[in-house]
């Protein structure tokens, strides 16, 4: 098995209605909760907006801390989910699930060095 990055990629704009956001936080729940029973699911949560992250820089021998986004962008990383998977065609088919859930792109990466765990 190897694991795989769902990132949920969310647009630079005002969020869904509270309605269209239960209807997702109901869909999210279901595809989990297929995620669990087929032992897929490792980990998965949402994040704050972007203006929330801190950045850590390497300089000098130094760190510099800076707020707010690493990159300023039309998109940005707004949730993630880790699964398992035997491999890209199947973490593919939990990617598609998860961008149906969630009506937002799936960016889906392996993890390196994590085959056969």
């Amino acid at each position: 098995m190897t694991y795989y990055l769902l990132s949920v990629m969310q647009p630079v704009a005002e969020p869904p209605a509270p309605e269209v956001l239960a209807e997702i936080g109901k869909n999210l729940e279901v595809f989990h909760q297929e995620l669990r029973q087929a032992g897929a699911w490792v980990f998965a949560g949402g994040l704050h907006g972007p203006e929330s992250s801190t950045v850590l820089r390497p300089e000098g021998g130094e760190v510099l801390i800076t707020d707010g986004p690493y990159a300023e962008g039309k998109e940005h990383l707004g949730g993630i989910c880790l699964i398992k998977a035997p491999d890209l065609d199947a973490a593919l088919d939990w990617g598609r699930k998860a961008a149906l859930a969630t009506t937002l792109p799936i960016e889906v990466r392996p993890f390196m060095g994590e085959a056969d765990r």
